[in-house]
């Protein structure tokens, strides 16, 4: 069933079931992260279909506007909302859930049908490269906030490193997209779009991208509502809802592709959405939501992380470049990348 078919049934069940429950907060919280997994993967679909016509260049700053909407989206209603701390959590899960879970449950997965997969050992150092300057671009303003303790925050620090990360994100997509794509797989034939690409016109694939945001807009309402009552009524804390529920669906429909990907053996997308999407939430979603704060936000956010979710995305960023050194990969490593992610999803879920 295609994601457009599937909002389409998990939409008015977010909103209707909620009604028929004896824990209402619950419900509307359960059947909103239904009703947003379909509508993120309507938003990849159509963001693929007009980069695929549009070219690289375009196709690029459409994936980094489009391809984390949900998380976006969600974030700029969490810090709506004063839920700073929820939006920080997300985007530590989102980091460490991209190396960790997608790139091993991809590695497993792809493993499973092919003994040994291979990928370019440039393109996925230069990746992991990235991911370690995003690491080091959230450590050192935690660092900062720590050694400052007593006075009052100065987020003047926070906004300007959120500037270089933007802009270093913007000069990283030229690398990808102009100087060095034959790195990354980019021709200037351009792909082969799939039937279904080909069965989504222009005109549709706007029209699907600017429904499904809207939607995903609409139901992430309902789940951020929703979301205090339910931690509470469950007995986990925001920071678990935030690292594990909530960075998982805002990237459910990019965790899908690597894995599908995977298994055709095509390792080289693979880590590319896997260690890419972490880098584009660090770089891209971290200092938007950050700028975005100052006009939506009672009080600005900044980057002022717990030391266990500095902790967790050093270990991500360690695990995934020990992992791909060597440009190959087997299960084995998936299922260690998928252990690593256990022992830290526990550790936030017994943290105090």
């Amino acid at each position: 069933m295609r994601p457009i078919h599937l909002l389409l049934v998990f939409v008015p069940v977010s909103i209707g079931l909620s009604y028929f429950t004896p824990d209402r907060h619950v419900a509307i919280f359960v059947t909103s992260v239904l009703g947003i997994l379909p509508l993120a993967g309507a938003i990849g679909q159509a963001t693929e279909a007009l980069a695929h016509r549009l070219g690289g260049g375009i196709g690029g700053l459409l994936n980094a506007t489009f391809g984390n909407a949900a998380e976006l989206i969600i974030g700029a209603l969490a810090l709506y909302e004063g839920l700073t701390d929820l939006v920080k959590a997300s985007l530590t899960g989102s980091i460490i859930g991209n190396v960790l879970l997608v790139f091993g449950a991809s590695a497993l997965v792809g493993g499973l049908k092919h003994p040994v997969q291979r990928f370019n050992r440039t393109a996925a150092g230069m990746g992991t490269t990235m991911l370690l300057l995003s690491a080091i671009g959230l450590v050192v303003p935690a660092v900062f906030h720590y050694i400052a303790r007593g006075r009052e925050p100065d987020l003047k620090l926070d906004t300007e490193i959120a500037i270089v990360l933007l802009i270093t994100y913007g000069i990283s997509l030229i690398f990808t997209l102009k100087t060095h794509r034959s790195l990354y797989g980019i021709t200037a034939e351009g792909h082969k779009e799939s039937p279904q690409e080909q069965a989504l016109t222009t005109k549709r694939a706007v029209l699907l991208l600017l429904g499904a945001t809207a939607a995903v807009a609409l139901v992430s309402e309902l789940m951020v509502g929703a979301l205090t009552e339910t931690a509470t009524a469950l007995g986990i804390s925001q920071l678990f809802m935030g690292v594990i529920v909530v960075a998982l669906v805002g990237n459910a429909a990019e965790h899908y592709s690597a894995i599908v990907l995977a298994a055709r053996n095509e390792m080289d997308a693979a880590i590319s959405i896997a260690v890419g999407s972490s880098t584009q939430i660090a770089l891209f979603v971290a200092p938007v939501l950050l700028l975005l704060s100052y006009v939506i936000a009672d009080h600005p956010m900044n980057l002022l992380f717990s030391v266990f979710e500095l902790v967790a995305i050093g270990v991500s960023v360690l695990s995934i470049s020990f992992i791909s050194h060597d440009g190959e990969t087997n299960w084995m490593e998936g299922v260690q990348l998928l252990a690593v992610y256990l022992i830290l999803a526990l550790g936030f879920y017994f943290l105090p």
